[in-house]
């Protein structure tokens, strides 16, 4: 319907449904698309248009993330938000074609009486040749001539949230690129690209190729580096730091150290048996503990506990749904096992 624009552009064209009672209906042969470019990270929209020959226009684009709109059930009128990270998302209210907009709130306004940091979308090689991606983030009034701490969060992808919004908050686990920087912190958030039955290693791969290319732009002070993750991401830093001495401290929040006792445990909240979670899921074992015991031994933390000397902080509860809390205790015997 896009006549292959978004392959030729790299962009994601989504339908928004904006009638509430027609869902997938346009409007007068027309339908409003939400567009996200996967090079730049911007958001837009686009007005299709149905006919003998179907027609694209593009009505709004910026370095921002957009909200879908939602229309006005008595006129033209459509109300949503636009942001990235040094602007909140207020609401903006304009016509269909995202003519006469007019900004709506000002729900953040003490922000404007502090400094704030910015970020940006990095780039670098790995060690098989494929380009990497990551964000950056810099504390306000950035020197380049300096020397800045850095602190490396990851999880999966986090690329695609460049233009997103942080108020600084307390945080349950992960850390605050907005307190960081603020703080005068540099803050990496490098994406992980995986590969199956080797998690710990692609985890790893990125990581430190990826901090070592940031290091290499002279910024960086390389004697003041932490990592931290958490679940997902806590399991990888524990297993990280099984591997590498690169980080000053690391914090693992969560983390399954022994994925030969957590295969056999089940999930507490939902009462799912973990076994799918490394044979078909996000662990990507990618097999039977029985088919491939030297998968869940090397991508097991604990077997690597006797390499560990970067100060490692663990935090585990047992509140917690998803990750069995003892995992973390086993963890922790290891190391206070081996002094």
């Amino acid at each position: 319907m896009t006549n292959g624009e978004g392959r030729k552009t790299n962009t994601r064209f989504r339908n928004i449904a904006i009638y509430n009672d027609k869902p997938f209906m346009g409007y007068k042969n027309t339908f409003l698309l939400s567009v996200f470019n996967e090079t730049t990270k911007d958001g837009a929209f686009f007005r299709l248009s149905i006919g003998k020959e179907n027609q694209l226009a593009q009505l709004e684009t910026g370095p921002f993330k957009y909200s879908n709109p939602a229309k006005s059930k008595n006129s033209d009128k459509i109300l949503w938000t636009k942001g990235n990270f040094q602007i909140y998302p207020d609401l903006w209210i304009s016509d269909l074609d995202f003519s006469k907009q007019q900004k709506l709130s000002d729900a953040n306004p003490q922000q404007k009486n502090y400094l704030w940091g910015s970020v940006e979308l990095v780039k670098w090689t790995m060690p098989d040749g494929k380009e990497a991606e990551g964000l950056l983030y810099k504390p306000a009034n950035f020197d380049p001539t300096k020397k800045y701490p850095m602190l490396v969060y990851f999880y999966e992808k986090y690329s695609d949230q460049l233009h997103q919004h942080y108020v600084p908050k307390p945080s349950r686990s992960i850390i605050s690129p907005t307190y960081c920087s603020s703080n005068g912190y540099l803050v990496f958030i490098p994406d992980i690209r995986y590969h199956d039955g080797y998690p710990g290693q692609s985890a790893l791969d990125a990581i430190i190729t990826g901090t070592s290319a940031i290091a290499k732009l002279g910024f960086v002070d390389t004697t003041r580096m932490g990592l931290q993750g958490q679940s997902w991401g806590g399991y990888q830093t524990a297993w990280l730091v099984t591997r590498s001495n690169k980080f000053r401290a690391a914090m693992a929040g969560a983390p399954v150290s022994n994925m030969t006792s957590a295969y056999g445990g089940i999930r507490w909240e939902s009462g799912m048996v973990r076994a799918f979670q490394y044979e078909e899921g996000q662990s990507r074992i990618g097999a039977t503990l029985w088919e491939r015991p030297d998968l869940y031994l090397e991508n097991s933390p604990l077997f690597g506990a006797d390499k560990v000397e970067t100060p490692l902080l663990i935090m585990s509860n047992d509140g917690d749904g998803a990750v069995p809390w003892y995992q973390g205790i086993e963890l922790y015997s290891a190391l206070r096992r081996l002094g």
